[in-house]
């Protein structure tokens, strides 16, 4: 048991989860691409009320708790090392409207904690569904309508997802960093001191990796694929031409959005860690 009275945990797992996150984060970008933006799925309805986008991710979000899907630690299987492998519960979602949530039907074991109580309510689910629905899906998609809206909001709804089980995260890098130097920590929580906790929490090079990484993955998995070689170009590469998504898009969500995101997570966490 550690501090926080639960498993231990160690960065290295954690930076796995993150990098094989990134896979299922361009995934479920890849496919809302399929689709035109689709402005009438996000207007409001009759009167003034709710969108069919945010209708369908609160009777989603509703259906999973009665499921007791939010009151349920999921376990990742983590590879530490080609020959070691440690199972740590993570939390992988946060709902967005945590407040509509009915209570759960069925039963559901409670694992073993991992991270601070207070702290691990930490959210910012609302700065990922503005950056989403403002910023990302104007760059993502085309002008156009195919009126296939229910399919382009369950479409968004894993986007969102995946974006936010990604970011949040950051909880677990937080407690992470902060069991390996408390005594590093320590003092910038005491003082409240968010922006040198920000400095202490960010390494450019690092950063710089995953925007490359991202970019490659979209630019791979994005390609059409073509048996033939055409004009003697390499087997398994593609121009940004002939790419589903322009893999700069990917770059610039992580850039812009994500890793800032998910230090803001990491932040917030510290905060409340000695609470």
């Amino acid at each position: 048991m550690d501090a926080a009275g639960g498993e231990q945990l160690s960065l290295a797992a954690v930076r796995d989860a993150l990098v094989r996150l990134e896979d299922s984060v361009v995934f479920a970008l890849l496919e809302r691409a399929r689709h035109p933006r689709n402005a009438p799925a996000y207007a409001p309805g009759c009167g003034g009320g709710r969108s069919l986008a945010e209708f369908f991710v609160r009777e989603a979000e509703a259906l999973n708790a009665k499921a007791s899907f939010f009151h349920s630690i999921h376990a990742s299987l983590l590879r530490l090392a080609p020959e070691i492998s440690l199972t740590i519960t993570i939390q992988e979602d946060v709902p967005f409207f945590p407040q509509d949530l009915p209570s759960p039907l069925f039963p559901t074991k409670s694992p073993p904690k991992v991270l601070h109580p207070l702290a691990s309510m930490v959210t910012v689910n609302d700065a990922i569904w503005k950056m989403y629905f403002d910023e990302l899906l104007p760059l993502l998609t085309v002008d156009g309508d195919d009126g296939n809206y229910a399919e382009t909001v369950a479409l968004d709804f894993a986007c969102l997802q995946v974006m936010s089980r990604r970011i949040h995260i950051g909880k677990y890098v937080a407690e992470v960093k902060f069991k390996d130097a408390p005594q590093d920590y320590s003092p910038l929580i005491q003082a409240k001191d968010s922006n040198s906790l920000m400095d202490l929490l960010t390494f450019k090079a690092v950063e710089e990796k995953v925007k490359k990484r991202v970019e490659k993955k979209a630019r791979t998995f994005g390609q059409n694929v073509n048996l033939e070689d055409n004009a003697g170009k390499q087997e398994g590469t593609a121009g940004d031409s002939e790419c589903k998504v322009d893999p700069t898009v990917l770059s610039k969500l992580y850039d812009q959005w994500v890793m800032p995101l998910t230090k803001d997570v990491e932040v917030e966490y510290l905060l409340r860690r000695l609470d």
